[in-house]
């Protein structure tokens, strides 16, 4: 089993996240990309972001943002 403890800044609701689970590892993902700063966001996998990016709700500005930089 995969758990982290995220700080606060991305995930204020819970202490412990289990990125095994398929749905959880996606909301998180989702929540570093939107609330992550540059050490947060440098631990993911590139390539899994591009190939769950439709799948994530993010914010107009950050979707463009990441799809520009994935581009």
């Amino acid at each position: 089993m995969a758990v982290v403890h995220p700080p606060k800044h991305i995930v204020w609701s819970t202490d412990r996240v289990d990125l095994s689970d398929p749905f959880l590892r996606r909301w998180y993902i989702q929540q570093v990309l939107i609330h992550g700063r540059a050490e947060d966001i440098t631990i993911l996998d590139i390539e899994e972001i591009e190939s769950i990016m439709d799948d994530l709700i993010l914010p107009p500005d950050v979707r463009n943002l990441w799809q520009n930089f994935l581009e």
